[in-house]
C-alpha cells in the first residue's frame, strides 16, 4: 500500500516539472525580462523532470528496452536535424549569399550602382506612390538597400496619406521620387508596362548627391558629330546630362580660347582641318591642365599632328580590318574589341564587347613626363590587321605594306608638369655684399629668404580613339560602346571619386514573334505529333518485349 502511494506521488511530481518550466517561460516572455525569477522556475522544473526520469528508469528498467533505444535514437536524430537546420538558418541570416543565374544578371546591381550607394554621404530615400507593390521593383530596391544603410525606400498609398502626396505634388499613381534632405527629384512613373529602371534610379541618385555640374564642350565647325539630332551624338550628350554634366558646343573661330570652366573638350570626328589658331588654343588648354577626348576617323586630315606629336601619339592612315565579326553580322571594317588595358576607364570591362565601325590604329612613342596606357586592343593576326589598300574589294593581308594585329584603337595619356620653385631666387655668394662689422667686431645676421607657398603640379589628361562612330546614336547603346565614351569623359574630368564602371543594363527582350503558320505548327506538334511519337515508341517497345 505504501509503495502504491509513493508511485502516485512520483506521478504527480512529473506534472510539477513541466508546470514549473511553463511558468518560467511565460514569465520571461511576457515580461521581456529574463531575470532571476524566470531562471529559478526553469531550473527547478528541469531538475524535477530529470529526477522523475531517473526514478522512472530505476523502477521500470525501460532504458534497456529495445523500444526505448529506438525511440531515443529517433529523438537524437530529430534533434540533430533541427540543430543543423537552425545552424544553416543562422548562418544564412548572418552571412547573406545570393547567386544570380539569369543571363542578363537581372537581379544583380551594376558595379556603378553598388559603389554609388556605398559612398552616399547622406541619407537618401525613395518614395513610391502606388497602391500595389510590384515584386520586381521591390527586389530591385532591396538590392540597393543591401549596399548601404543610407539608402531607404517606402511604398505610400496616396489615398491614405494625402498630405505627403501633396507635399511631393503627386499627379498620378506610380510616381517614384528620390529625396535627400530638402532636395526631391522625380525618377519615373511606373506602371504595368514600365517597371522601375536601375539606369534611371542610379542616374538620378548621382544627380541628387552631386553638388555641382561639370561643363563639357564639343568642338564644332569642322564637320564634327552634332550633339543634337537623330544622326549625331544626342544619346551620348543625354547620358552625360544624366550624370551631372552640361554639354555645350564650342567654336574656337569665334572664341580664340577654350572657356576657363571647361572640364573636358571633345573633338568628335572632324571632317576638315582645324585652323592653326584653333590647334594653338587646344595646346594652350592642355598645357594649362586641361583635358581632351579626340575621336579621329580614318581618311581625315585634322591638322592635329603637331599636338599629338607633343604627347607621343601618331594616327595611322590605314584602316583596321577584323574578320572575326562575320559570325555576328559585322563586316570586316568593324573591328571587335574584347581586350582592354589596365586603366580606370576599362577596369570593369572584363571580356566585354565593344566595336568600332571604320577605325584607324593609334600608335604611341615614349615621351618624357607622359604616361600612356593602351585602352582598346584588337585580336592578333590573322583575325585583324591594318589594311593600306582601302580601294580593293577583296581584303587580303600584304606583309609589305599592311600592319598585323593586335592593334591599338584607343590610348589614355597623362602628363604632369612639375611644380614651380617654392622659394625666391637669392643672390649668389659672389654677388652678395659682405657683412659689415659691428662695433663689437661681429657680422650682422643676414635676413632669411621668404618662402612662397608651393604650387601643386599641373596634370593634363588626353584620350585618343581612332573612331567616332561608336558613340553616335544607335551604336552608343550597343554592348560597351557607351561605357567607353562615358568612362573616358569621367576620367578626363578628373573626378576620380565618381564610379568608373559598367552602367546598369536593362533586361533583354526574349519574346518570340511567330507567324500564324508557325504558331499553328507549334500547337499541332506539341499537342498531337509529339504525343503520337511517344505512343508509337511505347507500342513498339511493348511489341518487342511481348
Amino acid at each position: 500500500m505504501k509503495i502504491s502511494k509513493k508511485k502516485q506521488l512520483w506521478k504527480y511530481l512529473f506534472w510539477l516539472g513541466p508546470f514549473l518550466i511553463a511558468v518560467g517561460l511565460t514569465s520571461g516572455l511576457v515580461s521581456g525580462n529574463w531575470g532571476l525569477i524566470p531562471f529559478v522556475f526553469l531550473i527547478t522544473g528541469l531538475v524535477v523532470s530529470g529526477v522523475w526520469i531517473v526514478w522512472q528508469g530505476q523502477q521500470t528498467k525501460w532504458w534497456n528496452r529495445r523500444s526505448t533505444q529506438a525511440g531515443t535514437n529517433a529523438l537524437v536524430a530529430t534533434l540533430a536535424v533541427l540543430v543543423i537546420l537552425g545552424l544553416i538558418n543562422f548562418l544564412g541570416t548572418r552571412y547573406n549569399l545570393r547567386t544570380d543565374l539569369t543571363e542578363a544578371q537581372l537581379f544583380t546591381l551594376a558595379p556603378q550602382s553598388k559603389q554609388l550607394v556605398r559612398d552616399l554621404p547622406q541619407p537618401v530615400k525613395v518614395w513610391i506612390f502606388d497602391v500595389n507593390q510590384n515584386p520586381q521593383d521591390r527586389e530591385l530596391l532591396e538590392n540597393y538597400r543591401r549596399q548601404g544603410s543610407n539608402f531607404q525606400f517606402e511604398y505610400v498609398d496616396p489615398d491614405n496619406r494625402p498630405g505627403l502626396a501633396n507635399k511631393f505634388g503627386i499627379k498620378d499613381y506610380g510616381e517614384v521620387y528620390l529625396e535627400s534632405g530638402d532636395n526631391r527629384q522625380l525618377v519615373q512613373t511606373v506602371n504595368i508596362n514600365e517597371r522601375l529602371s536601375e539606369i534611371r534610379l542610379t542616374n538620378r541618385l548621382q544627380q541628387l548627391t552631386s553638388a555641382t555640374t561639370t561643363p563639357v564642350y564639343f568642338l564644332q565647325g569642322h564637320g564634327e558629330q552634332a550633339i543634337s539630332g537623330q544622326n549625331g551624338m544626342s544619346q551620348a550628350a543625354q547620358s552625360l546630362g544624366d550624370r551631372s554634366y552640361t554639354t555645350s558646343p564650342l567654336n574656337l573661330v569665334e572664341k580664340s580660347t577654350v572657356p576657363e570652366d571647361a572640364a573636358v573638350v571633345i573633338v568628335a570626328g572632324p571632317k576638315r582641318e582645324l585652323f592653326d589658331g584653333e590647334v594653338k588654343a587646344l595646346q594652350n588648354y592642355l598645357n594649362g591642365g586641361g583635358n581632351a577626348l579626340l575621336m579621329i576617323d580614318p581618311n581625315t586630315e585634322t591638322n592635329l599632328d603637331n599636338l599629338l606629336q607633343e604627347w607621343g601619339v601618331r594616327l595611322d592612315n590605314r584602316l583596321v580590318v577584323d574578320v572575326s565579326g562575320a559570325g555576328v553580322g559585322l563586316g570586316p571594317a568593324v573591328p571587335i574589341v574584347t581586350e582592354y588595358g589596365e586603366h580606370p576607364i576599362t577596369k570593369e570591362f572584363g571580356n566585354g564587347i565593344s566595336f568600332y565601325r571604320l577605325a584607324r590604329p593609334v600608335e604611341t612613342t615614349p615621351v618624357a613626363g607622359i604616361e600612356a596606357t593602351p585602352l582598346l586592343r584588337t585580336k592578333p593576326y590573322p583575325n585583324s590587321w591594318a589594311e593600306s589598300d582601302q580601294e580593293s574589294e577583296k581584303l587580303e593581308f600584304n606583309p609589305e605594306v599592311d600592319l598585323p594585329g593586335p592593334l591599338t584603337l584607343g590610348v589614355a595619356l597623362t602628363r604632369t608638369q612639375p611644380a614651380k620653385s617654392a622659394t625666391t631666387s637669392s643672390p649668389t655668394p659672389e654677388a652678395a655684399p659682405l657683412p659689415s662689422p659691428t662695433t663689437e667686431g661681429q657680422a650682422s645676421p643676414t635676413p632669411p629668404t621668404e618662402a612662397k607657398p608651393e604650387q601643386p603640379a599641373i596634370e593634363s589628361r588626353l584620350v585618343v580613339i581612332g573612331d567616332s562612330d561608336f558613340a553616335t546614336n544607335g551604336l552608343f547603346e550597343q554592348q560597351l560602346n557607351g561605357d567607353v565614351f562615358l568612362n573616358s569623359v569621367t576620367w578626363l574630368s578628373q573626378q576620380d571619386q565618381q564610379p568608373l564602371s559598367i552602367r546598369p543594363k536593362e533586361p533583354r527582350n526574349r519574346r518570340i514573334n511567330l507567324t500564324l503558320v508557325q504558331a499553328s505548327l507549334l500547337t499541332w506538334s506539341s499537342l498531337l505529333i509529339l504525343p503520337l511519337i511517344g505512343l508509337v515508341a511505347a507500342a513498339i517497345i511493348w511489341w518487342q518485349r511481348r
